[in-house]
């Protein structure tokens, strides 16, 4: 008989979410983590850091403030690291003891170590004092998440050349600084240091950034963050990056060279199943660390499942959890629906970004036909209240049926406003259920119903014509 039922690799979103559904289900669980990881990278140096260092970032700046109270309005002049670590630091352990206590009352046994396959049905434990024993299981799940990836070519020291693992462990904050990188992190970052007064020079080789989101929408971001003094360098290669008494020196292959305190590199992930033993298992990665799996998040080999970043797209703690649930089901055959293709996306920049459904462009793409109704928060009263003037909702209608195609919000809340949508999309809800709708005074959900107004104002214009 194994040693528990179900063995989880990894203690991020996806392998806690699926270690307490298995649990749930009455089954004997472990999840093995560093003790020092417990909550994995979403806790420890990505999501949560990042997220609460924004949100540091905006009261201490004051920056979202300046529409009222002027743009000399600052709550703190000279802010340092530590003003911004230690609110990151207080939520970081808040959130390991909650995930800690979650595990425990569920029953879930806490292998502190690491783990590495001997045979598709047993894991080595390497604990923290170097012991190591063997854990068998029926089911073993790997949520082992990512790192930053490191090009060959660079010197990272973590203090002045960095990936973005590295920022929250700043000495100070930078006078100036180039990210390498236009995607989701790159930005995040980039405007997070930008309105701390940084000079951000942003390197992206591509003749775009963030090309999944709606066309506006980005062009609105960059708009505001070359505002807050960010430099964009599209089309654009780093050559060499060198390491100077006084900084670095960033080096492209234009033969451009740009001056700097700090550098960082967000240039993807990489799966982390290097020390895995992935091969004794009957399983192989990819080139980025990446296992593939079928639409039930199962493997190659069909008692081992596959959950999370380590997964690739859409690699979302959000998304995680619930593949985590979704593996967790399947393996014990509890009935559980096909994760639903409509999920929100979250980008933390300032101003925030979120989306739900198919863009202006991939629609056109499709030779779908379509309707735009826009909200903008400045002729909301809450966006008044609030000091949020250039934020904005964005529906994409169906002429031919009117239902929802896509939402695109950038703006205060954005993240929180976009799940309206979602639903409405997801019960199969048209633009009118949004038009005759009550929604609370003053607020930013009642974006949602002048811009479902604006779009069926555009429809009845365009029906009266073809009448």
């Amino acid at each position: 008989m194994p040693d528990f039922d179900m063995l989880v690799i990894g203690s991020g979103p996806g392998g806690q979410k699926a270690a307490i559904a298995a649990a749930k289900l009455g089954r004997r669980v472990a999840v093995v983590d560093s003790p020092d990881m417990v909550g994995g990278v979403s806790i420890h140096t990505g999501t949560i850091p990042s997220k609460t260092l924004r949100e540091a970032v905006l009261y201490l700046t004051g920056l979202t403030q300046r529409d009222l109270y002027g743009q000399s309005y600052r709550l703190k002049e000279d802010i340092t690291v530590a003003d911004l670590t230690a609110r990151t630091q207080h939520v970081v352990s808040r959130e390991v003891d909650v995930i800690r206590n979650q595990l425990s009352r569920n029953h879930v046994t806490l292998c502190s170590g690491t783990g590495r396959f001997v045979d598709p049905h047993t894991v080595a434990l390497r604990e923290p004092n170097g012991n190591e024993r063997l854990l068998t299981a029926e089911h073993i799940i790997i949520a082992t998440g990512t790192r930053p990836a490191r090009p060959d070519s660079v010197e990272f020291d973590g203090r002045t050349i960095m990936d973005s693992d590295n920022v929250l462990s700043l000495e100070r904050v930078p006078r100036s600084m180039v990210i390498v990188g236009a995607g989701v992190i790159g930005m995040e970052y980039a405007s997070m240091f930008a309105a701390l007064g940084s000079k951000v020079t942003v390197v992206e080789k591509r003749a775009a950034m963030l090309d999944m989101c709606d066309v506006e929408v980005v062009e609105s971001l960059k708009y505001h963050l070359r505002d807050l003094a960010v430099t964009f360098r599209f089309g654009e290669t780093v050559a060499a990056v060198e390491r100077h008494a006084r900084g670095t020196l960033t080096v492209l292959e234009s033969g451009k060279k740009i001056p700097a305190d700090t550098v960082m590199y967000s240039a993807g992930r990489q799966g982390l199943t290097d020390g895995l033993d992935l091969d004794r298992a009957g399983l192989s990665a990819d080139r980025r660390g990446r296992i593939k799996v079928d639409e039930h998040f199962r493997t190659e080999v069909p008692h081992i499942y596959a959950v999370g970043d380590v997964i690739g797209f859409p690699a979302l703690a959000a998304t995680s959890m619930e593949q985590g649930r979704v593996a967790a089901y399947h393996a014990y055959g509890e009935p559980v629906g096909q994760m639903d293709d409509l999920q929100p996306i979250g980008i933390y920049t300032i101003p925030e970004i979120s989306f739900v459904g198919r863009t202006e462009d991939q629609l056109t793409a499709d030779s779908v036909p379509f309707e735009v109704g826009v909200a903008r928060y400045r002729e909301l009263a809450r966006g008044q209240i609030i000091g949020d003037s250039h934020g904005m909702l964005k529906l994409l209608v169906s002429p031919e049926d009117r239902r929802l195609l896509g939402v695109h919000c950038f703006g205060t809340g954005a993240t929180e406003l976009i799940h309206i949508g979602q639903s409405v999309m997801g019960c199969g809800g048209t633009v009118d259920y949004l038009v005759d709708a009550v929604f609370n005074y003053p607020t930013l959900a009642e974006s949602y119903k002048v811009a479902a107004l604006d779009a069926t104002n555009k429809l009845r214009q365009l029906d009266r014509l073809e009448d």
